[in-house]
C-alpha cells in the first residue's frame, strides 16, 4: 500500500507537529490531577493510543511530553526516533522490523525528554503506533524553539536544525 491508501484506509489526519495520526484508544479510567502531581494541569485518562505515519516529505518536530512514550512499528520503512534526555545525552533509535540489525520493533522514550523523528534516508514511509500513560493531553505537549533547543545544547545544533522550524 502507499502512504496515502493508509491513511486513508486507517482515517488518518494531519498531526500538528508533522505526519498523520489518529487516536485509536483512550481508557474509560482516569487518574485524578492530585495523584499525578503539580506538573500536571488536570485529570488524565490511565492510557492513550494513537497511529502516527511519516512519510520521507515531513518528519516530527523536536518536543517533549510529561509523560512516557511507548512506540511500536507496524509497517513501511524504519524509522528514527532522536532522542536528547535531561543531561543533554542524544541517542538515534531506529524502530523496525529488522531486529538482525540495530532496529527495534519498540522503544520507550522517557517522560521529559525531547524528541524527534523522521523516515530513516531513503525511505518512503513509515507506520508506528504510540502508547502514552498517563494518557496524552496537549496539555502536557511542548513544541521546541529552535533557539532555545540550541542554547541548551550547542553540541547536537545538526540534529536539532533538521527537526525544527525557523521562527
Amino acid at each position: 500500500m502507499t502512504h496515502l491508501e493508509i491513511v486513508d484506509r486507517l482515517q488518518l489526519k494531519p498531526h500538528p507537529e508533522g505526519g498523520f495520526y489518529r487516536e485509536t484508544y483512550r481508557s474509560e479510567g482516569v487518574i485524578p490531577q492530585d495523584a499525578l502531581g503539580l506538573s500536571f494541569s488536570g485529570d488524565r485518562n490511565y492510557c492513550t493510543g494513537i497511529y502516527f505515519l511519516l512519510t520521507h516529505e515531513n518528519f516530527s518536530a523536536f518536543h517533549r511530553i510529561k509523560q512516557d512514550e511507548l512506540w511500536h512499528f507496524y509497517a513501511g520503512d524504519p524509522l528514527e526516533v532522536h532522542v536528547i534526555d535531561k543531561s543533554g545525552k542524544y541517542v538515534c533509535h531506529e524502530i523496525g522490523t529488522d531486529i538482525s540489525t540495530t532496529q527495534e520493533p519498540q522503544l520507550t522514550v522517557p517522560a521529559g525528554c525531547w524528541f524527534a523523528s523522521g523516515v530513516k534516508s531513503g525511505g518512503k514511509f513509515s507506520l508506528v503506533g504510540c502508547t502514552v500513560a498517563p494518557g496524552f493531553d496537549f496539555s502536557d505537549f511542548e513544541l521546541a524553539d529552535r533557539n532555545e533547543l540550541l542554547l541548551s545544547y550547542p553540541q547536537h545544533r545538526g540534529v536539532i536544525e533538521r527537526f525544527t522550524s525557523v521562527g
